[in-house]
């Protein structure tokens, strides 16, 4: 919004091209139905379960038709709609191009649309109350974003209302490593209606305020002053608008209609992951990342991302002047009230956990008849290749009575470090060069008698370089800065396939 490039763009126009020898050129895409397909596959629309087709049908049409109205009958039903209205939502050839649109070429999304409106509407219309502004615009992000609260358009503009970074800063929108508020429903809505206020108190006219949201008032005045003749509104002064500022407003009238009459459509609404009356809020008084709170709450970190997507790390920040909010479903809003002091308790010690040093577990496994080497990959969470690699085994042939060494990553502390370290001086795998880690990997056997000749992948006292793991690595990024490969990562670490790691956690890239 308030930008020359928005979300809505298709196909960028060189001005030097549009001369007078060009009337011909025609759009290759319309901007419009451009950002519909850029945002029919996202995990929040595609999320939604399928239509409630037989829901509130009452025309009676069968699931798979799509009835087209004459336009005389649309062109009355938008009359109905604008003698409510402050818009002039009037009805022409190019609203009817974008009405046939949603209710012809975009049906599924349409009705994903309309389930998502049951979560966002009421926080639009609350805020649209408190401004006294036009109920109406409640179907703007409709064409911004198409209801996707992290749309963000190539030109950078991001949330519901699609602010760019330097206008979501003049209405006090935070953006920073761990907050993005343009992504915020509540915050960006309250931040669009203050900004809308201020266009119409600027244009006086609906439309005009709609064509100033989404090219700037700027290019608005421009088109005014090439337009001449004291013309000043939207329908006068469009032929100088840009070419998607030309197709904002009529798709603006266009969203209102479908989002009115989708019935007469046959369009229904999917049914919503959540409602509006289905969430709350909550003030969060310390850092906790979305992962703490699965852990204690049993919200899927999948649900918080989708309720709370201003957070871009999933990570909620600590504030000292303002406490941040978590949305959450409103069954677990009472458990997190009740049980808050405990939870941020739970939130130190999983804090203090992943602070602490990961050391390999030696485990030495008997196999018993019947057993594979897949099985037993499975039983200790781990790869047949590690299983192959730790053991050098040539193939998956295994035999009963044979004995493999398994290594398995453990959390311990330091003072857990130091006494094994002098309880077992015999430990085969590397050490650190620190203190807190010498001497980390301790050794248990599932057999009475694990062998003191079986393989392992290191010498004794072999000495290692270690990578601290930061926030957001994973194996490929660290195999990308450090040279080693994944599949060398996996093997110096006894890594398998579902294996953790976390920030500060060290892991081997290298023998000495």
């Amino acid at each position: 919004m308030l930008r020359g490039i928005s979300l809505l763009t298709g196909i960028l126009f060189i001005g030097g091209f549009l001369n007078a020898q060009s009337d011909s050129l025609k759009f290759s895409d319309d901007p419009i139905a451009a950002m519909l397909d850029s945002l029919a596959h996202n995990r929040y629309i595609e999320s939604l379960p399928k239509q409630q087709t037989q829901h509130n049908n009452k025309f009676h049409y069968a699931a798979d038709s799509i009835p087209t109205a004459d336009p005389a009958v649309v062109e009355s039903r938008l009359a109905k709609l604008n003698a409510a209205s402050p818009f002039d939502l009037i009805y022409n050839e190019d609203v009817q191009t974008y009405i046939n649109l949603y209710v012809v070429k975009k049906r599924p999304l349409v009705e994903k649309m309309l389930g998502l409106s049951q979560l966002y509407d009421p926080i639009f219309e609350e805020q649209l109350d408190k401004y006294n502004l036009p109920l109406e615009l409640k179907n703007l992000p409709v064409i911004e974003s198409a209801l996707n609260p992290s749309a963000t358009s190539h030109a950078g503009a991001r949330g519901l209302w699609q602010f760019m970074y330097t206008t979501g800063k003049m209405y006090d929108l935070e953006v920073s490593s761990y907050v993005d508020e343009r992504c915020d429903p509540y915050r960006s809505t309250e931040a669009a209606c203050q900004c809308l206020r201020d266009l119409y108190n600027m244009f006086g006219d609906w439309q005009m305020v709609l064509a100033a949201y989404n090219a700037g008032p700027g290019t608005v005045n421009k088109a005014i002053r090439r337009a001449g003749g004291g013309k000043k509104s939207y329908w006068e002064i469009r032929p100088f608008l840009p070419k998607e500022t030309q197709a904002y407003v009529p798709a603006f009238i266009a969203a209102n209609y479908v989002m009115s009459y989708h019935l007469e459509h046959n369009l229904y609404s999917a049914i919503p992951r959540k409602a509006f009356s289905d969430i709350d809020t909550v003030a969060v008084k310390q850092q906790v990342t979305f992962s703490q709170i699965e852990a204690v709450l049993a919200v899927s970190q999948d649900e918080l991302e989708f309720l709370n997507p201003e957070y871009k790390l999933d990570v909620i920040p600590y504030s000292f002047t303002e406490p941040y909010k978590l949305v959450l479903p409103i069954d677990k809003v009472g458990p997190f009230v009740t049980n808050e002091q405990a939870i941020y308790d739970y939130i130190k010690k999983d804090t203090a956990m992943a602070a602490m040093a990961i050391v390999e577990v030696k485990t030495t496994h008997t196999v018993k008849k019947g057993e594979t080497i897949t099985s037993i990959a499975r039983r200790y969470k781990c790869s047949v290749t590690d299983i192959r690699a730790w053991n050098g085994l040539k193939s998956n042939y295994i035999k009963p009575g044979q004995k493999l060494v398994i290594y398995t990553p453990e959390r311990v502390s330091s003072s857990t470090d130091s006494d094994t370290a002098e309880k077992d001086p015999k430990e085969k795998s590397g050490s650190t060069s620190t203190d807190a880690q010498k001497n980390s990997t301790k050794t248990k056997t599932s057999d009475p008698d694990p062998g003191k000749n079986d393989p392992a992948p290191n010498s004794s006292g072999a000495k290692y370089k270690y990578y601290t793991v930061k926030k957001g690595d994973n194996l490929y990024t660290i195999s990308k800065s450090t040279g080693v490969s994944v599949e060398q990562l996996k093997k110096l670490n006894g890594f398998g396939d579902h294996f953790v790691m976390h920030a500060g956690d060290k892991i081997k890239i290298a023998k000495i």
